[in-house]
């Protein structure tokens, strides 16, 4: 386990080996939100570490989580939870994410010396992730089980992408408010909830990108009414020609995930223009999202898992500097969002009447 304890090193080195690209949305943040932030996504990573470790039995795992839960929830020094973590924290293979769950202790001493509201905020949005993950696990079945289990309904996919995803956006409603003049002259009620349908976005586009894989492990997100409507049912999700026969099902989600970035490009412009590094935290992900979502709308094999729909690491550098002539300017911002969407939508369109 780590040795450090120090803040400098779990909001530095740590926060930035297990965010990966999402640290670079975490280093524009204006300054009085990134500590807060980071150190939610610490926790919140910690505990998806656990809840992705298979060689622990799925009950386990969301015993672990709740217990995680809970020390958060009550602000307890971690000591217990590390010890129950041990085996768990032996078996990463990734040093970063053995080092993250090593460190339970210094995280939760430094959400100790947050200050009220900022505590409150991150305790909210780590009970709110983890019951999504603890959803996870107890709906969907063992990783090896060999079985595969759907969310019966449009509606009960919609609360699972809240719990995952979603409450981020409100989490992140409420750090700007906290920590920022730019939401002076929000209207709060309606800006958390385009913060919520932009972090729904966010994982519609996880879910859609990611189904091929998922299936393999025993986890359908798409709903069962929604495969119902279009003749199919999860088995047929595993067939040669799945993705042709599932095209019906990937348009529809797809114009519900694109209705979702509308939202999330409308908080955006609801930033004051000289709010430029919280304008790129929200620029980055709308962009890269809606061209994963072109680049799926555009793929005959969506659900093959080898074939992923993903954004290559260079053009998302190439998307991180063209934001930058955009950030300033409504109007372009509008019009690149535009053009992104209406690239979906021209896939989406069936040939005959293009």
């Amino acid at each position: 386990m780590t040795t450090r304890t120090d803040s400098a090193f779990l909001l530095g080195d740590l926060l930035k080996n297990v965010s990966r690209s999402f640290y670079l949305t975490l280093r524009v943040l204006p300054d009085g939100m990134r500590d807060p932030v980071g150190l939610a996504y610490l926790l919140a990573r910690a505990a998806d570490t656990i809840a992705d470790t298979a060689l622990v039995a799925p009950d386990r795992r969301a015993a672990l989580l709740t217990d995680l839960r809970d020390e958060v929830e009550r602000l307890g020094d971690g000591v217990a939870l590390s010890r129950a973590l041990e085996d768990v924290t032996r078996m990463q293979t990734d040093s970063h994410e053995h080092v993250l769950l090593g460190s339970m202790e210094p995280m939760l001493a430094l959400l100790r010396t947050q200050p009220d509201a900022d505590r409150a905020s991150i305790r909210k949005v780590v009970a709110t992730l983890t019951a999504g993950m603890v959803f996870d696990l107890r709906t969907f079945p063992d990783e090896q089980s060999g079985r595969v289990v759907s969310l019966p309904t449009r509606d009960e996919l919609d609360r699972y992408t809240y719990l995952v995803a979603g409450c981020v956006g409100e989490f992140w409603t409420d750090m700007t408010r906290m920590h920022t003049p730019a939401a002076r002259g929000w209207n709060l009620p309606d800006m958390c909830e385009k913060g919520i349908r932009f972090g729904k976005a966010l994982q519609m586009t996880n879910i859609l990108r990611d189904c091929g894989k998922d299936l393999r492990i025993g986890r359908c997100y798409l709903p069962d009414d929604v495969l119902g409507e279009h003749g199919l049912g999860v088995a047929d999700l595993m067939a040669p020609d799945a993705s042709a026969r599932a095209r019906g099902v990937l348009v529809e989600l797809l114009r519900v995930t694109l209705d979702q970035y509308r939202d999330a490009c409308l908080y955006t412009l609801a930033i004051p223009r000289r709010f430029v590094r919280l304008r790129l935290a929200c620029l980055w992900p709308i962009m890269i999202g809606l061209e994963t979502l072109e680049l799926l709308a555009g793929h005959a094999a969506w659900l093959d898992p080898v074939k992923p729909a993903k954004v290559p690491r260079k053009r998302v550098y190439r998307i991180m500097a063209s934001s930058l002539a955009l950030v300033g300017s409504n109007t372009a911002i509008r019009a690149r969002m535009t053009a992104l969407a209406d690239a979906v939508n021209a896939h989406l369109v069936p040939p005959a009447t293009r």
